[in-house]
């Protein structure tokens, strides 16, 4: 082969190599760009308030469930109660505030215990899954399918399976409230995901995390305290997915155990896989969860804006997924 093939040969295959990186490190957003680029060219009144308000206040629990959710996967594990989490939020915040768990002296004193009850409560069961993770040395999937299958069950009982309604602004501020017009729970979620990106990338948490999905047993070995560093992203997943049930029962005006948070799980493992965190562990972006979940978000509005069924959007989001994990592989090799 003569020296000018085998140089041509050799920059094609860095082009190659070059293109594949950027696909997989950016591939999020390159897909998000287009998107957008092509509902400004096929989507009526796509470039409106309103279609933008629609997008995000979809999309802000589904982050939010995801910052908790990418930390946890980061580890190299998985959490599946997270849906069932929010049930049990939005079943005990009307239940406080309503008085009927326990009497008020003050309805104001009702609102404030219900943000800060149901989340600490949820909390306390993310340590649980935690603990049975750590202590217990029973796998991420299956401690974690312990609280998916009895989670709900725990709210329902809770409500005995009733529709719980009511009319309460100062609540109801966490779910409709505008500041400045942007919805309240965007500029939560957007805090949430800011603290979340700061202390992957500037904390020692955050590097313990990401050296615990790396390599377990060399960040055990490098003195990271593994099962403490893993309780607390449990922990913090669990705030999470509470803080996520109240936006919901606050936006719906109404607190139904049977449909908080149903199929919330599949939605934020989807976010974080399309955003580009590793599913076995040791890299992560919060960031991108958050370019995910808003392309997942596109794709089923795009479709149901152009008179494709709600089923075919389904169907795209599947392959999706699919397209984000053949990259992590490619990424990975």
């Amino acid at each position: 082969m003569s020296e000018t093939a085998t140089t041509l040969s050799t920059e094609h295959r860095a082009s190659r190599v070059d293109t594949r990186i950027l696909l997989t490190r950016h591939g999020a957003w390159i897909a998000l760009v287009l998107l957008i680029l092509v509902n400004l060219a096929i989507t009526p009144n796509f470039a409106t308030w309103q279609t933008l308000n629609v997008n995000l206040t979809q999309v802000c629990t589904i982050v939010i469930v995801g910052v908790g959710m990418t930390l946890v996967i980061a580890t190299g594990g998985i959490d599946l109660s997270v849906g069932a989490l929010m049930a049990i939020a939005g079943a005990l915040a009307p239940l406080i505030f309503l008085g009927k768990l326990f009497p008020l002296p003050h309805p104001a004193i009702g609102i404030a215990l219900a943000f800060v009850i149901p989340v600490l409560a949820t909390g306390a069961l993310g340590w649980f899954n935690g603990w049975l993770v750590t202590h217990l040395r029973i796998q991420p999937i299956i401690s974690t399918l312990v609280l998916f299958i009895a989670g709900r069950g725990i709210a329902q009982v809770f409500t005995n399976g009733n529709l719980q309604v009511f009319n309460l602004p100062s609540f109801q501020f966490i779910g409709l409230g505008r500041v400045f017009g942007i919805p309240f729970q965007a500029i939560l979620m957007i805090t949430i995901v800011g603290i979340a990106a700061w202390m992957l990338r500037r904390t020692v948490f955050g590097r313990q995390i990401l050296a615990i999905g790396g390599n377990e047993r060399a960040a055990r070995l490098a003195g990271v305290p593994v099962a403490s560093v893993k309780q607390r992203v449990y922990l913090i997943s669990g705030l999470l997915s509470g803080v996520a049930g109240l936006i919901v029962i606050a936006r719906n005006s109404a607190a139904d155990a049977n449909l908080v948070g149903l199929g919330m799980e599949l939605d934020a493992i989807a976010a974080v896989a399309v955003g580009g965190t590793l599913l076995t562990g040791g890299r992560a972006t919060v960031v991108g969860t958050l370019v995910g979940a808003l392309i997942i978000q596109l794709v089923r509005y795009t479709l149901l804006a152009n008179g494709v069924p709600d089923a075919a959007a389904l169907v795209a989001k599947a392959a999706i997924i699919v397209l984000a994990v053949w990259l992590q592989r490619q990424s990975h090799r």
